[in-house]
């Protein structure tokens, strides 16, 4: 009875220890809801570190491609990034007229947005570190000068 006990405790153990790791960047969610009949209705949650795994699979070229078309952008979307980590609770936009809100903040060190019409909701939740991890990974990639 005692080895069973013993990798029962062990299983549970490294699978507390891998859900940890996987959701200890956070996660990335997108939610998508349509305000009419038949309107689409999408939720979707990822852990922020499939993010960082996706850059180290995905193909080179296309990796090196992007970066090159983002390359005059890397220095000031990586400073941004690093700029908003100092805020973990900052509003930076928030404009509204008749029939829409946008909102853009940084909220518990994610930065979330917020758009309402009348006929859609969109609110994208993403944190702060996964964009800094973005920015190195294309600024590794780009070409140099």
């Amino acid at each position: 009875m005692l080895i069973p006990a013993k990798i029962a405790l062990g299983l549970s153990a490294t699978i507390v220890m891998s859900t940890a790791y996987v959701f200890h960047e956070g996660l990335i969610s997108v939610d998508v809801d349509e305000h009419r009949d038949g309107g689409s209705h999408i939720h979707f949650w990822v852990p922020a570190t499939a993010v960082n795994a996706a850059l180290q699979v995905a193909p080179r070229r296309h990796l090196r491609e992007a970066a090159a078309h983002a390359r005059p952008f890397l220095p000031a979307f990586r400073e941004m990034a690093k700029e908003l980590k100092k805020y973990p609770n900052a509003e930076l936009v928030d404009v509204r007229d008749a029939n829409t809100h946008v909102r853009v903040a940084i909220v518990d060190g994610k930065i979330q947005i917020d758009a309402v019409d009348s006929g859609e909701t969109v609110h994208v939740r993403v944190p702060v570190d996964t964009l800094i991890d973005v920015a190195d990974q294309l600024e590794d990639e780009a070409p140099s000068i």
